[in-house]
């Protein structure tokens, strides 16, 4: 209910907006409550990050190293273009909270972590070479996404996360990405 809360009054407000007294009336949980448990809004939104983390998701596993990460990319799409926009809101909090920087980080770090088997699995495919270093491939699919969506702030193709992938695979076949 609280971290409910706090995504919505995020993503209608803004983080300038967002503080531990609206969330409590938000949430219809009294003001003490809220920061007893979180003591202020870098600790609400670390949560609603850690909650993300939380979950099972698991990357897909389509045979191929192209359609895998095609379909992650098409995840993140839909995420980064999702009404309301929770997840560039949390990104754009990330800039104005250390708590919530610190938990942004680790919830990439466990996506990247999580995405390795697609990487394991077109190695032993022999799709890529051997010593592909795996967090290199994944920045390189996933990239530009966050990099038209978020960063340049432009609709993109949606095309774009099928392209991406595209490139990164074909990249990684050429052996681009191998450990050095």
């Amino acid at each position: 209910m609280v971290l409910a809360a706090v995504r919505a009054d995020l993503v209608e407000h803004g983080y300038d907006s967002l503080t531990i007294d609206t969330i409590a009336v938000r949430s219809g949980v009294h003001r003490t409550t809220v920061y007893r448990r979180w003591r202020d809004v870098g600790g609400l939104l670390t949560d609603v990050l850690a909650e993300a983390t939380a979950n099972i998701w698991q990357p897909p596993d389509t045979g191929t190293l192209e359609g895998d990460l095609s379909a992650i990319n098409r995840e993140i799409y839909a995420a980064l273009t999702a009404d309301p926009p929770i997840t560039t809101a949390l990104i754009a909090a990330s800039f104005r909270s250390p708590g919530a920087a610190r938990a942004l980080q680790a919830f990439w770090t466990d996506r990247y972590t999580r995405c390795r088997p697609v990487v394991d699995r077109a190695i032993v495919r022999a799709e890529i070479p051997a010593d592909t270093d795996p967090h290199r491939l994944l920045i390189a699919a996933t990239a530009p996404l966050y990099h038209q969506l978020i960063l340049l702030r432009t609709p993109a193709s949606q095309a774009l996360p099928d392209q991406a992938a595209h490139d990164a695979a074909a990249a990684a076949t050429a052996g681009a990405f191998t450990s050095q």
